[in-house]
């Protein structure tokens, strides 16, 4: 098991970076903002056509960018031209961000499941993170709510912490995916298989059980995501770092 950095439980988490105040999500202006900061930041990969980490959250872009269609179906050099809206800046690879960390604050990067059903339908993003971590010496930490995808960085990066980012998996938040495979993640029994060494756990479902067994064993515990003062001290009743966005902890 690789464990957590301390700085990874002393600084907050930038959700997505600091973004808001015109910057959009996952913008290398919300990084910066971040790294001047001296926050934690947490970043989203998804995959170009041509097989290249991107950061950007959703499948689709239209919610946060000027462009069309989902991810998957354009470049990184068409992708890296799209627009971020609000923003002069397009959406940026992993390795860009990486130059742009350069070491300076902690990153927390969650893998965006590429199954579609949180299955064993995945590989080319996690290989394509692999390869633009290479040679990076910033605090790095890698997640997602794929147990596959977690399983298969261990592979890939064994000496980077690796988590499952995890919730109650209910079939309101996850309606696309199989109840059969919701039931299967519920009991956050990945753990092992994965070497991970904490988890990310929605803040709404911080009472379970289950999160409380996984600490006494040892494990980390991250919450997402939290808005203001009041949910960050009712979190870290439980959780030992927060992931925030639209207030700034202190």
């Amino acid at each position: 098991m690789i464990l957590l950095h301390p700085l990874y439980l002393e600084r907050p988490i930038a959700h997505r970076a600091l973004h808001g105040m015109g910057r959009p999500e996952n913008s290398i202006e919300a990084i910066e903002v971040a790294c001047d900061a001296n926050y934690g930041i947490e970043i989203d990969l998804q995959l170009s056509s041509d097989g290249v980490a991107m950061v950007f959250h959703d499948y689709d872009l239209r919610r946060l960018s000027a462009g069309i269609g989902a991810v998957r179906q354009h470049t990184a050099v068409e992708l890296h031209r799209t627009r971020l809206k609000g923003a002069s800046s397009g959406i940026p690879t992993l390795t860009e961000v990486l130059d742009r960390v350069d070491g300076r604050v902690p990153l927390l990067i969650e893998l965006k499941d590429q199954d579609g059903g949180l299955g064993p339908n995945i590989g080319a993003l996690e290989e394509a993170t692999a390869k633009a971590l290479e040679g990076y010496t910033g605090l790095t930490a890698l997640m997602s709510f794929n147990p596959h995808s977690v399983i298969r960085m261990r592979e890939l990066c064994p000496n980077i912490p690796r988590g499952l980012t995890t919730c109650a998996f209910t079939k309101e938040d996850w309606p696309l995916v199989r109840e059969e495979r919701l039931a299967e993640l519920r009991p956050i029994a990945d753990i092992e298989a994965a070497d991970a060494s904490f988890i990310s756990h929605d803040r709404k479902d911080l009472d379970n059980p289950r999160v409380a067994e996984l600490k006494a064993q040892g494990l980390n515990i991250l919450t997402w995501t939290i808005h203001n003062a009041t949910e960050e001290a009712e979190a870290r009743r439980v959780a030992e770092n927060v992931t925030f966005e639209h207030y700034l902890p202190a």
